[in-house]
């Protein structure tokens, strides 16, 4: 019989040992970006038009909340992006390839969303996988950081994000996850998503979320 250690993934954030992810939001994957290239204004109306309503209307204005609220109780604000290494995508993983996700390096594309933009000297990631902890040394940047716990936020829900999820708590972080700060191509992914991994994190509102953190 396995020992009862005592833990929970229900531990509110601690400041000091806790940092705001937000995963690929950024110029290519939104309203006008470069994923859309060759696209009819009605087939990125009729394809995207859920996803740019949400983005616009409820993803980036929880993002923008939590931003601020992080950075106001000293949170370490974090960004990745999709970003080759090369000018010619040559880097690319395989899946990323196929799926012709490519932004050059230092491209306008792979640049954080300016609703979100960095400051100072926020750190931002460039990934080449769906997944931020297999394709940049975000890990140990963590470790060096001293982080325990981490807020994921951003795009899409079903995919980089859930990927991130699952591969952080595999890597030993507590993880919440906002579940109105993350947004993909439609309800019903979005919301089967939340339901494969809630077993991996603590899901909440944005709201909830940034009470917490400002009662800290």
């Amino acid at each position: 019989m396995m020992k009862d250690f005592g833990l929970s993934r229900d531990v509110p954030v601690v400041p000091a040992q806790t940092a705001l992810l937000f995963v690929d939001v950024q110029n290519y994957t939104l309203r006008g970006g470069g994923e859309y290239d060759g696209l009819s204004e009605a087939e990125i109306s009729t394809r995207f038009g859920y996803f740019f309503d949400t983005m616009d209307q409820v993803g980036l204005p929880n993002m923008q909340a939590l931003q601020s609220a992080c950075r106001e109780r000293g949170i370490e604000v974090l960004y990745t992006v999709i970003e080759s290494l090369t000018q010619d995508g040559r880097d690319l993983s395989l899946d990323y390839k196929i799926s012709k996700l490519f932004c050059p390096k230092g491209s306008s594309d792979a640049q954080v969303a300016a609703a979100i933009a960095p400051v100072g000297d926020e750190i931002v990631l460039g990934k080449t996988s769906s997944s931020v902890f297999i394709s940049t040394n975000l890990h140990y940047v963590l470790g060096n950081l001293g982080i325990r716990q981490l807020i994921i936020a951003g795009v899409l829900t079903d995919q980089c994000i859930d990927s991130a999820v699952r591969d952080a708590c595999d890597f030993g972080y507590l993880v919440t996850v906002p579940v109105d700060a993350c947004v993909t191509h439609s309800a019903h992914r979005h919301d089967t998503s939340l339901a494969n991994n809630k077993g991996y994190c603590r899901q909440m509102s944005t709201a909830g979320l940034v009470a917490e953190i400002l009662a800290v």
